[in-house]
C-alpha cells in the first residue's frame, strides 16, 4: 500500500503529523503473515482504533474481504473514506464502519488494532473481543514503544490465555493475543461504568478511554465553580468537546429551563454524555451529537458555548486543535454571545481567543488553569 498517499483530513494536518506510522506498517506486515497462514480468516477481519484507515485499507488491499472497522473519532471515519478514494478502492470492497458493539467483532478470526493509551479503553475493547470473536481469534495490537506500558500486557493477559510480544522495529512493537477467556469479568464490572461525585452530587458515566473516565478532571471542576455567571439569561447552551457530559449535565440540572447541546467527535464520549445526562435526570434537555466541532449547528445561533479544549491529536500536542474548536465556537455564537473556556495557563490561549472570537476577559485563575469569557 502507498502509505504516502494517505491523509489525515478532515483531522488536523500539519508538518510532522502523519496519517500512518511504523506501528501501522508492523501491524499490517503481521496481518499479511496471519492471512497467509490461515486464508479462511480473510473473510472475518475486524479493525479497531485505526486512526486514518491505514490498517483497514491495508488489510483490504492484502486480500481481506468485508473488513469491519471501528474508529472512535468521526474524523477518522471520514479520513478512511477519503483515503479509500485516493487509493482507488471500489465502494463495494471498502471496509464497513460499525459502532464498538458485538456486531463489529462477531465471529472475527483476526482483529487488528492500535493500542490505545488508555488502559480502560484497552480493557473495554479486549473484553468485547474475548466475548464475541471466534474461539481461535488472533489479536494483533501494535503501538509506538514510547506509548506502550507493561500494564497493557496485563490487561490483555486478563482476557486472553497467551500474549506474545514482538521484537521492536522502528521504535514500534506488537502484542499478539490468542485464546480468549470471555468468563473473566462479571457483568457488574462491565463497561460503561458510573461513579457519583460527592462534591458535586453528580453521576458520571463513562466508556473506556473517555477523558478522565468517571472522575471529574480538575480543569472541568474549576470551570464548574464559576459557570453560574455565564450568560445567565441564555435559553440554550453548547457543551463543545463534551467528553463524558459532565458540564452539560451540570448546566441542565442547575438551570431548569436550559437546553444544552453537547457534542464530541468521539463515539465513546457522545455515548457517555447521553448516559451521564440520563443518570442525572436531565436527558430530555441534553441533546448529544457525535460531530466534528459544531458542524451540526447553524451560524450565529447560540448565546453561550462552554469548552474545555483538548490539546492532543493522538499523541501529538498541537494548538491547531484548540484553534479549530475556537473557530467553530466563533461561527455558532450570535453577536454578543460568549465562549467560556478553561485552559492550562501555560498554553496562553488568550491572544488566540481574542483573534478568533473577540474581546476576552479573565474570569478566574489558579496556579494551573485559567477560565476566560470571550465575546463574539
Amino acid at each position: 500500500m502507498d502509505f504516502d498517499a494517505l491523509r489525515r483530513h478532515p483531522d488536523l494536518e500539519a508538518p510532522g503529523l502523519a496519517a500512518a506510522d511504523a506501528a501501522d506498517r508492523l501491524i499490517l506486515d503481521e496481518s499479511v503473515r496471519a492471512l497467509a497462514e490461515a486464508p479462511a480468516a480473510a473473510g472475518s477481519v475486524a479493525v479497531i482504533d485505526d486512526a486514518y484507515g491505514a490498517l483497514a485499507l491495508g488489510a483490504t488491499l492484502a486480500g481481506a474481504r468485508a473488513v469491519r472497522v471501528h474508529q472512535d473519532p468521526i474524523t477518522g471515519e471520514r479520513a478512511l473514506a477519503a483515503n479509500a478514494d485516493r487509493l482507488g478502492i471500489p465502494v463495494e470492497d471498502r471496509p464497513r464502519s460499525l459502532p464498538l458493539e458485538p456486531e463489529l467483532i462477531a465471529g472475527a478470526e483476526l482483529v487488528l488494532m492500535r493500542l490505545p493509551r488508555s488502559l480502560d479503553r484497552l480493557d473495554e475493547v479486549a473484553g468485547l473481543v474475548a466475548r464475541h470473536a471466534a474461539a481461535d481469534v488472533r489479536v494483533v495490537a501494535g503501538g509506538r514503544i514510547k506509548h506502550m506500558t507493561l500494564q497493557m500486557n496485563d490487561v490483555l493477559g486478563a482476557w486472553f490465555d497467551r500474549v506474545d510480544v514482538s521484537h521492536a522495529r522502528q521504535k514500534s512493537r506488537l502484542l499478539v493475543a490468542t485464546g480468549p477467556r470471555p468468563e473473566r469479568m462479571p457483568p457488574a464490572e462491565a463497561w460503561p461504568r458510573e461513579r457519583r461525585d460527592p462534591g458535586l452530587d453528580l453521576v458520571v458515566v463513562a466508556h473506556g478511554g473517555v477523558f478522565a473516565g468517571t472522575a471529574i478532571d480538575i480543569g472541568t471542576r474549576f470551570l464548574l465553580d464559576v459557570l453560574a455567571g455565564a450568560v445567565p439569561d441564555a435559553r440554550s447552551a453548547v457543551d463543545l468537546a463534551c467528553g463524558s457530559g459532565v458540564v452539560a449535565a451540570r448546566l441542565a440540572r442547575e438551570r431548569p429551563g436550559l437546553v444544552v447541546r453537547a457534542s464530541d467527535r468521539s463515539a465513546a464520549a457522545a455515548a457517555s454524555a447521553r448516559l451521564t445526562a440520563r443518570a442525572n435526570g436531565v436527558a430530555e434537555r441534553v441533546e448529544v451529537a457525535r460531530a466534528d466541532g459544531l458542524e451540526h449547528l447553524p451560524d450565529a445561533s447560540e448565546r453561550l458555548v462552554v469548552l474545555n479544549p483538548p490539546f492532543h491529536s493522538d499523541a501529538a500536542v498541537h494548538t491547531g486543535i484548540a484553534a479549530h474548536l475556537f473557530a467553530e465556537a466563533a461561527r455558532v455564537l450570535e453577536p454578543g454571545g460568549e465562549l467560556w473556556c478553561v485552559w492550562n495557563s501555560h498554553l496562553r490561549y488568550r491572544g488566540l481567543l481574542e483573534r478568533i472570537i473577540g474581546p476576552t476577559r479573565q474570569i478566574a485563575r489558579n496556579p494551573k488553569f485559567t477560565v476566560t469569557a470571550s465575546v463574539r
